[in-house]
């Protein structure tokens, strides 16, 4: 039986060809460190990795590649952000369809005595931006949103969001997990000053490897959550003012550097519109098809506008992880099942406490993938009544 992969949202599989070449030929090829050697190997290496900035750079609309830092995960990065900048006292406003790479850093800082509001969302996960102007309090510092939620895939108003903190004088961090590399993001158009992001989903590279690009303003006040060696300054103990060093301490995962400079070049030979029509183009396909099942209940928006490739429903009648259990038993393919690390989302959503089936597509899925998903969850209805 094929099997047919549909949890892209976790991570994207396969990855593209020279992603995994990339890595390989760095492992076997090269395999050294940078800011430590003084011979050509680390410094080829160097400029890899100076090329992923610009990359990068690139792609989200920011001018300065020093403002580019690598970390393991875009959790990493939120937490970085989050920790380093808020302090005893600030007030935070986020949504109400965040992950808990938010929430759970949130949560922890309760104890120091910063504090937060969510915005309410619609039971689609909409965000419902009338609300913003009346949280806002004297000591509130930051807004924290979710580019797209990874439970429903519909996406949050990053430039509306960013006027708002810019007539507020917020700071703007953006989890931009679900939408990079897939979705277009300007950072000086959208008014973001921290940008988090993940290498291994929209992106295409390999997991252990994400970042964030970070305003001069914020990386002059941030306190590093993370401190040791740089390669830099060896003959002091303090931690260097200048990016990226400042936020980059200890030894970058290389290979993940070298797949992620890969995986960035293949998206932009092939284009980041074609690769986000194809995903929506499945995403409406399956939306279209769902519609005419009545037994299946679908959250989030009911068309492609203004969503990601990202589609979570519920079997009436039939437990959420029994189905996804059964799609890969009976048709290969398969999902992801429960709460997806978001319980605010599925609150919001009305899905908590007993979570949904997820299907997220992307680029390497086709037509096929949709329409044997389509049966199989069409097959249900059946197997309910009997």
């Amino acid at each position: 039986m094929k099997q047919i992969y549909l949890d892209n949202a976790s991570t994207t599989f396969p990855k593209p060809d020279c992603v995994a070449d990339a890595v390989g030929d760095f492992i076997r090829n090269c395999g050294v460190n940078i800011n430590r050697g003084t011979y050509e190997a680390a410094y080829n290496t160097e400029e890899m990795v100076f090329e992923t900035r610009q990359q990068l750079c690139e792609l989200f609309h920011y001018p300065d590649c020093k403002n580019v830092i690598f970390t393991p995960n875009v959790t990493t990065s939120l937490n970085i952000a989050i920790k380093g900048l808020l302090l005893p006292g600030d007030h935070v406003l986020t949504s109400s369809m965040e992950h808990n790479a938010v929430m759970r850093p949130l949560t922890q800082l309760l104890d120091d005595g910063i504090t937060f509001d969510r915005i309410p969302c619609s039971a689609d996960g909409t965000l419902l931006s009338d609300t913003m102007e009346a949280l806002i309090r004297p000591n509130t510092r930051a807004l924290i949103l979710t580019h797209a939620s990874n439970v429903c895939g519909t996406m949050l108003p990053l430039k509306e969001a960013g006027d708002f903190c810019r007539r507020h004088h917020l700071l703007f961090i953006v989890d931009a997990a679900q939408t990079a590399g897939v979705f277009p993001i300007d950072m000086e158009a959208m008014h973001i000053d921290v940008l988090c992001f993940t290498g291994h989903k929209g992106l295409m590279g390999p997991q252990g490897i994400g970042g964030m690009i970070i305003r001069d303003e914020a990386a002059s006040a941030i306190r590093p959550l993370i401190s040791g060696g740089t390669g830099s300054l060896s003959h002091l103990e303090e931690i260097p003012e200048f990016l990226p060093d400042r936020l980059e301490p200890g030894t970058l995962n290389l290979p993940g550097i070298a797949g992620l400079h890969a995986s960035l070049h293949f998206i932009r030979r092939t284009g980041m519109d074609v690769i986000r029509k194809h995903e929506l183009e499945l995403t409406d396909q399956f939306l279209s098809a769902l519609r005419e099942l009545n037994h299946i209940r679908l959250l989030g928006k009911r068309t492609t506008e203004g969503r990601t490739g990202v589609v979570s429903i519920q079997v009436k009648g039939l437990d959420s992880a029994q189905a996804a259990f059964l799609l890969e038993q009976q048709s290969g393919i398969m999902t992801r099942v429960g709460l997806h690390c978001a319980p605010g989302a599925h609150k919001t959503l009305n899905t908590f406490p007993e979570g949904t089936i997820r299907f997220s597509f992307g680029f390497f899925n086709t037509a096929e993938d949709v329409d044997t998903a389509v049966r199989a969850l069409r097959a249900f209805a059946d197997y309910r009544e009997n």
